[in-house]
Order: structure tokens, then sequence, then C-alpha cells
């Protein structure tokens, strides 16, 4: 295997969605990702005609969050399972400190509380969490400073951490939670 990492970047992630209008508000006007592209589209794929538009928002790297809306509600259900609603599904984002004091205003002044949005500790990184129109929770990490010094150590024992733990030894490595677990 080659040491060399051949993906650059992430280009987009897509998910279908029932109402692009509300998840362009939601992206848009609360979150302030800029629609940056909207493709409306007539294609065959997989056996049959479909019309659909795919709109994709902006982040500060140039990739993009990508929702599809398919015109024919047959395709929109063949397409457009629900979200999962389990929190450990989600789409994590990388912000600095106030860039998630700023998402976390916007949250507050869209009206969206708890369930919809919470926050956590980890530690190594805080993080804000809020569910989009669609179901998806969305996250909103910035590293904790103190953790950068461990990120070499972090990924010389990856391979190493990941095998204990697969062989059942289920001991906590993060230095910032070790004493809670204790």
């Amino acid at each position: 295997m080659s040491d060399r990492i051949l993906a650059n970047r992430l280009h987009h992630t897509a998910y279908v969605t029932k109402d692009l209008e509300a998840t362009r508000a939601f992206y848009e006007d609360v979150l302030g990702f800029p629609l940056m592209a909207t493709y409306c589209e007539k294609d065959e794929l997989f056996g049959k005609e479909r019309t659909y538009c795919h709109c994709f928002f902006e982040l500060a790297d140039g990739s993009a969050l990508a929702f599809f809306q398919f015109a024919d509600p047959e395709d929109q259900a063949e397409f457009g399972p629900e979200m999962p609603s389990s929190p450990f599904i989600h789409v994590a984002l990388h912000v600095e400190k106030a860039g998630q004091d700023e998402i976390e205003k916007r949250i507050r002044d869209a009206g969206i509380t708890e369930p919809q949005t919470y926050t956590l500790e980890h530690g190594y990184c805080r993080s804000v969490y809020v569910t989009d129109p669609n179901g998806m929770i969305l996250e909103f990490t910035h590293d904790d400073p103190r953790a950068e010094p461990l990120d070499a150590e972090r990924r010389a024992n990856a391979h190493g951490d990941l095998a204990r733990w697969l062989a059942g030894n289920h001991e906590n490595n993060n230095p910032f939670r070790a004493a809670e677990a204790a």
C-alpha cells in the first residue's frame, strides 16, 4: 500500500431531501453555507428516466453538502429513505472556536432547541450537534488545542489501539476522559 493519500479532500456528500426549500433555508439562511450550485437534471438512472434537482451548499474548503429532490413521488420514495435517527450516524464538520460560537448563535436565533441541538465535551474536542429539516444530524467540532500534541501518538498507535480493542481490551485511551472513567 502506498503512503500517499490519493483523495485530496471531500468533494461533496449527498443526501435525499423531501423539501429542498426547507433544506436551502436551513443550510443557507441559518448555517450560512452558500448555495453554490443547482443542477436540474433528467437522466436515465437505474433503468428509468428520472427528473431531479441537485443542490450543493459550500463549505470553506470548497467541498459541499448536497441534496437531491425528485420530481416523481415514486422516485422520491425509492431513493429518499428516512434519515437514521441514531446520534452515531452524522456528518461532522471542523470549525474554529469563533465559527462554533457563531453556529451556536445562529441555531439559537433560529429558535432551534433541544432535542434538535445539544453540546458534548469529548475532551479532545467540543462538539455542537444540530438536526437539519431532513432529520440528519450535523456536528460542528472544535479541536481542543491541548489535543494537538497527541496527534502524532494517535497516528502511531492507531492500528495497535484498534487491534487491542477488537481483542477485548476496552481500556480508555482518551487522556481527557481517563480521570472520568476511573
